[in-house]
């Protein structure tokens, strides 16, 4: 891991020798500003660990800059105060718009030391407690217990341990970002972030921002590749990446530093890319759909993962897995799959691969009734019929004796778990699928108990 950088922002150049000195040290990378404009373009050029800085400058005042830092996307590193003036009113304001401390001047050198390592200590705890909930919302291990999927799980070992790119393919729905996940958690760059690129999105005229990040004024946004900087940046379906797009992102990689649109300095980066698709690249290059040496970049480290009717014999492992998630985070009811009711689910070909099995999974809790799932739930689940509905009344039929209400509710929840296995878990074309805006669509399945997200990459 890299050497924490300090960033010390004072006007009296006693001071900044000083603090530099002794922080020096201490074994940490400092930096040093004068005025406020230098802290700005310090803190610009590349971000730091932590910001000492001082209230009273010449060219402004402290808690102005820490308002813009924290109003920064993503305002990724703790601010200690420092003042000779410092009053009891001042030290709540700057902790109340986000700074970690406050030190009063004369500064004492052990409080300074201590409150900089304390201050490290907990943004860093507060990272890890990021990835943690990550990690608890979306599946970093592979489960499966076939020879398959267990020489997945090591060869993905092995790669992770050295700083190629990698490619992960295979067909919808077959775990392409859990694998992703999985080999960043065994890197060496796991403490880092894993940043997510739906590559589809980023329309030409916009990628530049989204990728490289802008400088607007005093302003500042991070790019994703600033983002992603010591860690990974996923490339989910990178075979829709438009090819403008494709060069920019290759160059900025390849050279290994970035100037964010707006701004002058260049910044260094540091980045593995894992691309995930579900196409042929082999084929889009040689159509012209792709770009040529990005592929190359992309393929010296491929990784295949099979569909899911290759290794049925994972299926019971992976139904228990997510009856246990999908309780756990969603507050589903723990119900037992019969003996029957697994094999019928092993019987199945899964075209939708694990991500269908999710959903079949999710609607038998949501849907179910009794605390035993039987191979009858699992036919009408498979055939995209209600099981609750199947037993009450006729196939296709909701029962007339429901207030209006629960009878709505029922055909909402069931149709649209259908259209989400139809659109295989994108949102997007989910939306279009039902006519219905993104964010009004988002409400109503939230309301339903229907979470998708969870759904997509598994």
């Amino acid at each position: 891991m890299s050497t924490p950088d300090i960033l010390v922002v004072d006007d009296e150049p006693d001071i900044r020798d000083l603090v530099q000195e002794i922080l020096v040290d201490e074994g940490y990378t400092v930096r040093v500003a004068g005025t406020l404009a230098e802290a700005r373009d310090q803190s610009r050029a590349r971000a730091p660990d932590l910001a000492l800085l001082d209230i009273w400058m010449p060219d402004g005042d402290g808690i102005s800059l820490l308002k813009e830092w924290k109003q920064q996307a993503p305002a990724d590193f703790p601010v200690v105060m420092m003042s000779g003036h410092g009053n009891v009113e001042t030290a709540v304001e700057a902790t109340r718009l986000g700074a970690y401390d406050f030190l009063e001047k004369p500064l004492s050198l052990a409080k300074l030391i201590l409150t900089v390592s304390r201050a490290l200590e907990a943004d860093q705890l507060a990272r890890e407690n990021i990835g943690l909930r990550q990690q608890l919302e979306r599946a970093v291990y592979p489960e499966g217990v076939s020879a398959r999927i267990q020489g997945l799980r090591e060869q993905v070992r092995r790669i992770a341990q050295h700083d190629t790119w990698v490619l992960i393919s295979g067909e919808a729905g077959v775990g392409k970002q859990t694998f992703a996940r999985y080999l960043h958690s065994q890197s060496s760059r796991r403490a880092h972030a894993f940043v997510e690129v739906a590559v589809a999105s980023l329309a030409p005229e916009e990628s530049a921002i989204e990728l490289l990040g802008q400088e607007q004024g005093e302003r500042v946004r991070r790019g994703l590749l600033e983002r992603a900087s010591g860690g990974v940046l996923f490339l989910d379906e990178v075979a829709d990446m438009d090819l403008h797009v494709q060069g920019r992102l290759l160059n900025a990689l390849e050279q290994r530093r970035i100037t964010r649109v707006g701004g002058s300095e260049p910044i260094d980066v540091d980045v593995r890319v894992v691309a995930a698709t579900r196409k042929d690249l082999e084929s889009l290059v040689r159509a012209g759909d792709f770009r040529e040496d990005l592929y190359y970049r992309l393929s010296v480290v491929p990784l295949v993962i099979p569909p899911l009717r290759e290794h049925l014999e994972d299926v019971p492992v992976l139904i228990e897995h997510f009856v246990a998630t999908l309780h756990e985070h969603e507050g589903l009811p723990l119900r037992r799959f019969s003996q029957p009711a697994v094999e019928r689910l092993r019987q199945h070909d899964w075209p939708g691969n694990v991500r269908e099995l999710r959903n079949v999974v999710q609607r038998l809790l949501i849907l179910g009734s009794g605390d035993d799932i039987s191979r009858t739930e699992v036919e009408l689940a498979l055939a995209g019929r209600s099981p609750r509905l199947a037993e009450e009344a006729a196939p296709g039929v909701i029962p007339m004796d429901l207030p209006l209400r629960e009878a709505r509710e029922q055909f909402e929840r069931e149709y649209l778990l259908q259209q989400l296995e139809r659109a295989e878990g994108n949102m997007t074309r989910l939306a279009e699928q039902v006519g219905l805006e993104r964010t009004h669509l988002y409400r109503k399945l939230k309301a339903l108990g229907i979470e998708p997200r969870k759904g997509r990459g598994e």
